[in-house]
Order: structure tokens, then sequence, then C-alpha cells
């Protein structure tokens, strides 16, 4: 079902012509099959060259990282949150739980200090999951975010927990929307490639199989089993964005991929995400949804949890604020 996504009517997403072609770029490598795509394949090694850019990177003048602010909204972003934050209703929550997910409140002085958990009353939240086994390499994913069937496969990416290397495929975009066509031998999304087994594949609805089976305890969600009313409701979860992420704005590729604490479920993480779609800027996804393990991980390195929170190794910065975050990707980024 989940064939070449650019099934979202022009009327909704105007397609957009993009005049500037892109300096030449840096080389990537990445495991690709050389068989058919439509089934779980072992894979042969391919190498996907992007030429490099001979650039350095900076943050923009004057830059400081913002102070965090829990669940506040700068006020001329009130209108994207609300619109990202739509796909939440229509998913019925898919992608804000990992899988095994529980609760239970506990007192305060059961929790050490030192230990992520939120607070409630004279409370405090525990919450825990159940995870299968973890992949040793980060799987590989090309996608964009104004595709449903994207969205599927980054809802599952959510519920198993799992991190994941996201290379952007915006409409227009010069460099890894191209290379799945030479990879797998068709332009449709998502593809991934899994490193850790060789295995690469089309279809969404195939990918997710394929990560519970081998990530999960093989049960596909409830939410994520529907078929066609799981498609459209992933469809509908776009609407209150317009399409955002899906058509490339220009940009300058950098030498590593940046890294981004978020998960799908999550409206402030939309956001972000849109734009780093849109700047075609490779990313490690650390998905750390409700019950996530890896919401101790990063309370220990920020001194707290919030997301979205990027690390950009190519500049040295590190924040939280998800408006921020999208004013830095686009001074840093973006060619003017």
């Amino acid at each position: 079902m989940a064939k070449a996504l650019n099934l979202i009517p022009t009327s909704i997403f105007p397609p957009f012509s993009c005049p500037r072609r892109l300096p030449t770029r840096r080389l990537l490598s990445v495991r690709a099959t050389t068989e058919s795509p439509e089934t779980p394949t072992s894979s042969s090694s391919a190498s996907v060259q992007v030429k490099p850019e001979p650039s350095t990177f900076a943050p923009p003048p004057n830059f400081k990282a913002p102070e965090p602010k829990r669940f506040g909204v700068r006020p001329d972003k009130t209108l994207d949150v609300l619109g990202a934050s739509l796909a939440i209703f229509f998913r019925l929550g898919c992608g804000v739980f990992v899988s095994g997910y529980s609760f239970s409140f506990v007192p305060k002085d059961e929790i050490p200090p030192d230990q992520y958990a939120l607070d409630f009353n004279d409370s405090k939240v525990k919450e825990t999951s159940k995870l299968g086994p973890r992949p040793e390499k980060p799987v590989e994913i090309y996608e964009f975010e104004g595709c449903p069937f994207c969205r599927k496969v980054r809802e599952i990416v959510a519920v198993l927990d799992l991190d994941v290397i996201f290379y952007p495929c915006p409409r227009n975009g010069p460099n890894f929307r191209p290379k799945v066509g030479e990879m797998g031998g068709k332009k449709q999304f998502p593809y991934m490639v899994d490193p850790n087994t060789g295995v690469s594949m089309y279809e969404s609805d195939d990918i997710i199989k394929y990560l519970v089976g081998k990530y999960g305890d093989g049960n596909v969600p409830i939410a994520l089993s529907l078929g066609l009313l799981t498609t459209l409701t992933a469809g509908f979860a776009l609407l209150g964005r317009s399409g955002k992420g899906s058509i490339y704005t220009p940009s300058r590729l950098p030498p590593k991929p940046l890294e981004i604490w978020a998960y799908e479920g999550s409206p402030f993480c939309k956001l972000v995400r849109e734009v780093l779609v849109e700047l075609e800027l490779p990313h490690l996804y650390r998905s750390c949804a409700r019950g996530s393990p890896k919401r101790q991980i990063l309370y220990e390195k920020a001194g707290r949890f919030q997301a979205p929170y990027l690390e950009d190794p190519n500049t040295g910065v590190q924040m939280f604020e998800s408006a921020e975050i999208i004013e830095y990707l686009k001074a840093t980024y973006a060619l003017q």
C-alpha cells in the first residue's frame, strides 16, 4: 500500500521548483541492496557518493544557547504548535509512549534527586517500559516529514525506542532522494537500510513488521495495524502543518550528521524535524518517548530532560527550545 509517496494532492501542497543547485558535496557510505526492494533481502555493500563541500561551519554571530523553559510556547509559535499537535488526536497518541509503557505514583523520597522523574503534587511519576533487543548500529531510514507512510515508520521507531539515522528526502532534494533511486531502483519512501543485518526494503508496513520482529516483541501496535485506516489517519495528522517538511530549501551539507533527542509524538520535536528535512540535514535521531531509558541519559548529560535537544558536532552547539533550534538551523545551514 505504501507506494512512492508523492500522494498528497497538489492542491494542498503545491509543487515548488528549486532553481539553485548545490555546490559539490561530501562522501557518504551506506549499505544497499542490489536485489528486489519489495521484500527483505540481504544486501551487498554499495558506495553512495556525494562530493565534499569545502566549507567550515560555525554558530551564528553572537549566538548563545537559550535557557530551557518547561512547557513554554513562544507567542509567535503558538499556531505552529497547535497545528503540529493535531497529530496526537488523529493518531491516538501513537509515538508518545514506548512499548510496554506503564507508570505509578511513588513518594518523592523514593526516587533519588539524580534520577529523572516527573513531579506530580507531593509524588513522583515512575515510568517503565519493555524493550526488545537493541541494534548495535543505528538503522538508516530515508524519508520526509510530509508523508503518511513515513510517519508510520517514525511512530514505530518511537514505540521501539530505536536510534535511527534519518536521511531527509524532500522534493527537489539533490542528495538523498536521488540516491534512494540508485540503491533500490525507485524513488519511493520510506526506504530502510539496516547495517546490522544487511537488510534493506521499501514499503512502510513491511518495514514496521521487520523492526518489531527484530527489535521488538514481534507484535505490531494496534494503531499501526489497521491498514487503510492507519494510513488515512497518518495523512490527517499532517493537515495541521500543510505539507511542511516536504520541499527542499537550498542548504549547505555538513560533514557530520546532527544529533537530535526527540520523539514522534511531540509537536515541538515535529517542528524541528520539519526544518531538518527541508534543509536536507542528516541527523542521528535519539528517540526518547515516554518510558524511554534515554530520558535518564539526557538528564545526566544536560542536567534536565526536555525534548527536543540538539547537539551539532559541526559547530559544538548544544541547545534546548524548539523555536530557537529552528532559527539556529536556518542561520547555520540555509543558503541565504
